[in-house]
């Protein structure tokens, strides 16, 4: 009789394997098609796997608290041959108990012993009587082990080292291949096709920048906002001599915050928090072709008149990329003033090495409400935004962060 194998589904888009929680059939016991006779463990949540028919279960191969790919062979059912033939096993003759396949045909997960037919197959088997059994359903929603169109050959990862390209590059490329997989043929073609195009030589800058934003968005990054009130800053700055920036304002606010909770900076490595050991805030300055980002250190413990002279030397030596090494790397976190090009809204990106990002967008006056005088009256605000690593900070984690930093910008004396 045959038997059909129980393979571990696709449980979600983006679900590559599972564990096995339980068993909710044991072997010789009876069960009917779509009858849930395991369950199993996402990241996400506990589903069911059902059998493929109505038959004996004949044998687990999969072990309980095991994690499987999709597309493994779990288990066999015994089946009659009219299950099969509803399965779209097409029996010519009468097949022998079981029926003896190509090793080649064999699906993943089949040792070259096993003797069993498979609705997966990707060729029809054949057997060593007269009898002939040939599948009809072909290949997994999704190649086990692999991400769909992420997943890259040996050959082609070697073709595109030689280039110096990344996975990134070929982002709009549609693949060809099984499953949405790119071939060394679509690769080929792509560039070919790059040859017709005006092409223009990327600077060292711009190159960096890219690598730099490549690596950092291979982290889950979230972003949320919220609007200041900035007249108690502006008003501040008016008065002072020499006048700090808005966004040195803005630095100094995170700095202190930060200097409060300083696990909310911590970078996870593996499965450790690791808290920063001093409050080093960089900020984005603008140059040729790029961004610079020079540091400034111990941000937390020096006041925002006594951070102006350096804060407006480290300016002008990126805009001239002089940034001296002391100035570079090693920072938290980044403040930057996006405001300056007239955004009012952006989600910017840490750096790699950082889990935090303060966006200062540009004022605007609005009408606020003024309890006090029950009346609507002029206020200048500004959205600010805080781009986080979602696996180091939650939203709400992220959200009093950034009501911190507004508390801190209303009495601008105290920075």
């Amino acid at each position: 009789m045959p038997r059909i194998p129980i393979v571990m589904p696709q449980l979600g888009e983006s679900i590559a394997e599972a564990t096995i929680v339980a068993f909710n059939a044991t072997v010789g016991s009876e069960v009917h098609g779509d009858q849930e006779v395991l369950e199993v463990e996402t990241q996400k949540a506990v589903m069911g796997v059902t059998s493929p028919c109505s038959g004996t279960i004949q044998e687990w191969t999969a072990e309980a608290q095991g994690s499987y790919a999709v597309g493994e062979i779990l288990g066999y059912v015994e089946c009659s041959e009219e299950e099969a033939n509803r399965l779209g096993l097409i029996v010519d003759a009468p097949a022998p108990e079981f029926a003896e396949v190509r090793p080649e045909a064999l699906p993943h997960g089949y040792s070259p012993g096993e003797t069993s037919i498979s609705p997966f197959s990707t060729a029809p088997s054949q057997s060593k009587s007269s009898s002939n059994v040939a599948p009809t359903l072909r290949g997994l929603p999704v190649p086990a082990h692999a991400s769909g169109a992420s997943f890259l050959s040996p050959r082609l990862k070697a073709r595109m080292a030689e280039l110096g390209l990344h996975a990134a590059d070929l982002a709009g490329i549609a693949g060809s291949g099984a499953a949405g997989r790119l071939t060394i043929e679509d690769f080929e073609k792509f560039l070919a096709q790059l040859d017709q195009q005006h092409l223009s030589q990327a600077s060292s800058m711009r190159v960096a920048v890219a690598d730099a934003m490549r690596r950092s968005w291979t982290r889950p990054i979230a972003t949320v906002g919220t609007p200041v009130v900035i007249d108690p800053l502006l008003s501040h700055r008016k008065a002072s001599s020499p006048k700090a920036g808005p966004a040195l304002y803005a630095l100094r606010a995170l700095a202190m915050a930060l200097g409060e909770n300083s696990a909310l900076a911590g970078r996870l490595i593996g499965d450790k928090i690791v808290h920063p050991r001093s409050i080093d805030v960089g900020f984005a300055v603008e140059a040729e072709d790029g961004v610079l980002v020079p540091v400034l250190r111990n941000a937390d413990q020096t006041k925002l008149r006594d951070l102006l002279v350096r804060y407006n030397d480290l300016v002008d030596l990126a805009r001239r990329r002089r940034l001296p090494a002391d100035a570079t790397g090693g920072s938290i976190a980044t403040v930057t003033n996006f405001g300056t090009f007239g955004l009012e809204w952006a989600t910017p990106i840490p750096l790699p090495e950082q889990t935090l990002v303060l966006g200062m967008g540009a004022g605007r006056v609005v009408p606020k409400w003024d309890p006090s005088t029950e009346e609507f009256r002029p206020a200048t605000e500004a959205h600010f935004t805080l781009s986080f690593d979602h696996r180091v900070l939650d939203g709400g984690g992220a959200g009093r962060l950034l009501t911190r930093i507004a508390e801190l910008l209303a009495k601008p004396e105290e920075l």
